[in-house]
């Protein structure tokens, strides 16, 4: 049972003709696929009059069997989805102004991408041949590791033969308390000489 598994995701990034003052197009994702082809350079994929739509980018989806809880979440929300952060380029020479920054299956880590101001989060359709891979893997992944307290073993040696933290506390007073006055006699004993 491996803690991680990577499936290559196709990213489709629409940009759209919009009637604002100050932004011509709006850029946000449309879908994810299986089976993409390993490198997409902006590949045009559909254009029309006000949207033309590209396969941007390649990007491994990784499933972590930490986060299964989160997916239990995605999954029982009724759709579905993958969330795609698409980043702003800060190269305003840039072909394209923005690209795909990374691609999960988990609300909660899509959330703390949001919170970054040069990332946009757009929620799109988990295909039905992707949810069958993530209800596999949370599957295989029933759970958190649950906490077992460590059993303290009993101490069974000599006032010689123990290890950290087998010694009784009674026994380890003794011997210090021993050790302390045999020191003070030795160190009393040579300055009256």
């Amino acid at each position: 049972m491996a803690i991680e598994q990577t499936i290559a995701l196709g990213v489709v990034v629409a940009r759209e003709k919009i009637d604002h003052p100050w932004q011509e197009y709006r850029w946000r994702a449309l879908s994810v696929f299986l089976d993409p082809p390993e490198k997409a350079s902006w590949r045009q994929l559909v254009k029309d009059k006000d949207v033309t739509q590209f396969h941007a980018a390649t990007i491994p989806l990784v499933l972590h069997r930490k986060e299964t809880m989160s997916y239990r979440v995605n999954l029982a929300n009724g759709e579905p989805s993958i969330y795609v952060v698409l980043r702003e380029a800060n190269d305003t020479g840039a072909e394209y102004p923005v690209s795909v920054h990374a691609v999960t299956a988990s609300p909660f880590e899509a959330q703390t991408y949001g919170d970054l101001a040069f990332d946009s989060v757009d929620r799109v359709a988990m295909p039905d041949r992707l949810v069958a891979m993530v209800e596999l893997f949370v599957g295989e992944h029933p759970g958190e590791d649950k906490f077992t307290k460590r059993q303290r073993q009993p101490y069974v040696g000599g006032e010689k033969d123990h290890q950290f933290g087998q010694e009784p506390i009674v026994i380890l007073r003794e011997r210090m308390a021993a050790r302390r006055s045999a020191l003070a006699n030795k160190s009393g004993g040579g300055e009256k000489a």
